[in-house]
């Protein structure tokens, strides 16, 4: 299948939306850890740091209510073969199919991080970072009456509700500067210039769908994509009109001639901490503060408040079969076009968008029989509209000695509980880590997580 008829299906349905922090929580309290400044500016470091290129610090998650194993099931065929394959197969029951899907909104968020340059450094009267980083962020928010749709369970109407998705990628530049205010306060502030790469949204609103005398599904909502991004263009197909005699043109694939900076902007984090005494320290910052104006907005529309869907249709996860994924590629993204429904209404001219923000507030205790160890509690919550979400982490931090340290932590929010781990080793000269806020569980032949629960965390620095 062709990568742009993969991304169309991801832009347009099943994947992508602005989403969540890029930074690994379960080290919020680590003193080594270099980049505990991504996570509230107010900390500052006791070496410096150079980061290695692309390599200092790495950062891929993925967070949701469902998952790999809601969407892939064991097809038990009447042979007595079993094969891989959707929910959607016909021999699925609807119960069986649909047990693994939230019965309110559906969501998966995600992101991938990578610093390409960052240094740390004292001066000034203070602590000071220089940052470049490239972040792209994802997710989607899909009701359960979707998929109740999609599975076909025998009702003749269904109100779905609103389907939401989009993507983020840019770029920052941040300088932030860090010091002491007082003996028991500190504060700190990142001001970043944010060069936008792309951004897609995608909203159906109020869908329903309803079966005609004819057998056939009536679809009714209103539906919008916009997509800011250089070179960006929609392709067209003509479709006849099963409402009445005619033809009408409808997106269903898209083209992107050359890439680059389609948009700036600016962002600002802020943050500080509290030293009550020797034994508890608290915490506050919100992050990413900010905006991006983009040149354009590439918008396609619904062409009808109504219109006829065939429905969705399921294919087998088999590279043998001929109804395999690869083979009934072309078929899922022709569907998934059909069932948008949007047709190109050309560039609208500049947009603005904001970038998501984040809240994290933290308290932490040092046991005062054993200093090496302290336990904190992290609250984050993320501001991004249908994307939001919460997170209470409890984390146990141990050193051991001066250039090891790290921890174990324990969370629970929007997305159930998870688990995670840090390990950071800072010799003299050299800083290497590497973390989960995510612990993988369960994966697929193919190593894909069964769960949209995951994460990873490492990178390389050179400090003095």
């Amino acid at each position: 299948m062709k990568q742009k008829k993969i991304i169309l299906v991801a832009t347009l349905m099943l994947s992508v939306v602005t989403a969540t922090a890029q930074s690994l929580n379960s080290a919020y309290f680590t003193d080594g850890y270099n980049f505990r400044h991504t996570m509230n500016p107010a900390y500052g470091n006791d070496q410096s740091y150079v980061s290695i290129p692309a390599l200092g610090n790495i950062n891929v998650r993925t967070q949701g209510n469902f998952g790999y194993d809601a969407i892939i099931k064991t097809n038990p065929r009447p042979n007595g073969n079993k094969t891989m394959t959707t929910f959607l197969n016909p021999y699925i029951d609807a119960s069986t199919a649909l047990e693994d899907f939230a019965s309110g909104n559906n969501r998966v968020v995600g992101s991938v991080g990578i610093t390409l340059l960052s240094a740390g450094f004292k001066a000034w009267n203070g602590y000071n970072t220089i940052e470049i980083n490239s972040k792209t962020s994802f997710g989607v928010s899909l009701p359960y009456e979707l998929f109740e749709f999609a599975k076909n369970t025998g009702n003749k109407s269904y109100d779905i509700g609103d389907i939401n998705a989009g993507a983020l990628s840019y770029v920052e530049i941040a300088l932030g500067h860090s010091r002491q205010l007082t003996e028991q306060l500190r504060a700190g502030a990142k001001l970043k210039v944010l060069l936008g790469v792309g951004r897609a949204d995608v909203k159906m609103e109020n869908v329903k769908a309803q079966l005609n005398d004819a057998n056939q599904w009536l679809i009714s909502a209103k539906a919008q994509a916009d997509v800011s991004m250089k070179g960006f263009t929609y392709k067209q197909k003509d479709k006849e009109y099963k409402q009445k005699p005619g033809t009408y043109k409808y997106v269903n694939d898209l083209d992107v001639d050359g890439a680059g900076v389609s948009g700036f902007g600016l962002g600002i984090d802020l943050g500080a901490t509290y030293k009550l005494n020797d034994d508890w320290n608290f915490s506050a910052a919100l992050l990413d503060l900010g905006f991006i104006s983009w040149s354009n907005d590439m918008q396609a529309r619904n062409i009808s408040d109504q219109f006829i869907f065939d429905g969705f249709h399921d294919a087998e996860v088999s590279k043998s079969s001929p109804n395999s994924f690869k083979n009934q590629g072309q078929a899922y993204s022709d569907q998934m076009a059909e069932f948008a429904n949007l047709q190109d209404q050309g560039d609208q001219g500049g947009r603005t968008t904001g970038i998501g923000t984040t809240l994290n507030v933290g308290a932490e205790y040092t046991l005062p029989m054993y200093r090496q160890l302290s336990f904190g509690l992290l609250s984050s919550t993320r501001f991004q509209g249908e994307y939001s979400w919460t997170e209470a982490r409890l984390s146990a931090n141990w050193e051991p000695l001066k250039w090891l340290d790290g921890g174990m932590s324990l969370g629970v929010g929007s997305f159930g509980a998870s688990a995670g781990w840090l390990i950071n080793i800072h010799p003299k000269g050299f800083n290497f880590f590497i973390g989960m806020d995510h612990i993988l569980g369960k994966q697929s032949k193919e190593f894909i997580p069964l769960s949209s629960k995951a994460s990873v965390n490492l990178g390389m620095n050179i400090t003095w």
